[in-house]
């Protein structure tokens, strides 16, 4: 059995299916949920993809706010609980469109949109820490990508093009991303709950 056919085998024909694309910055999200998603449009399955990163809050609510850096990147970069009610019970109720707010990081501002949602295909939810207790109770599959730090960062240093070394960008990824990972990874262990674990090492 394939991976794809392994979570085909959890849809009910008639039914939705809510799949979550967990995994840290860097892992390779968005390279293999473009890929599911062209296959399973493939086989004739209605496919719609959510990027948790578009629902972030603004600036002000998650910078210098007082509270510890990574705190503030795990807590407040996302408003948790309206993302669980305009995105997870609106799914669970059977809305067919969603109404998200979505950020504009050219304006730091938040825009009300209206988001299609399939009424008996995929709904593909891609983004960090998605197993988050708020979240994780929603999902019909979960997928965890797992994948060393190291090349995590030297992924998203690369696609910023900035310098892998300069050890001020090294300590804010201490401060603030690391430990907001470390975090996700001790309290919510998301390899342990995933239905299943792809492991990307490059």
């Amino acid at each position: 059995m394939t991976f794809i056919d392994e979570i085909l085998s959890k849809k009910h024909p008639d039914l939705r299916l809510l799949l979550g694309i967990d995994g840290l910055s860097g892992a390779g999200k968005t390279t293999l949920v473009q890929g599911l998603a062209a296959e399973l449009e493939r086989r004739g399955i209605e496919t719609a993809v959510l990027h948790v990163d578009d629902l972030i809050t603004v600036r002000e609510r998650r910078y210098h706010t007082g509270q510890p850096e990574w705190y503030e990147h795990y807590t407040l970069q996302w408003d948790a609980e309206s993302i669980a009610e305009n995105v997870f019970r609106a799914w669970v109720r059977g809305d067919r469109q969603l109404e998200l707010d979505v950020y504009d990081s050219a304006g730091d501002a938040v825009h009300p949109q209206t988001f299609t949602v399939p009424q008996d295909g995929i709904l593909i939810v891609e983004g960090v820490y998605l197993q988050r207790k708020e979240w994780r109770g929603f999902f019909d599959y979960m997928v965890y990508i797992d994948c060393p730090r190291e090349v995590r960062f030297a992924r998203v240093t690369k696609r910023g093009g900035q310098d892998l070394h300069d050890p001020a960008r090294i300590d804010l990824y201490k401060r603030r991303y690391w430990a907001a990972e470390d975090h996700y990874l001790q309290t919510e262990q998301p390899l342990a709950r995933a239905d299943f674990i792809r492991e990307l090492s490059e």
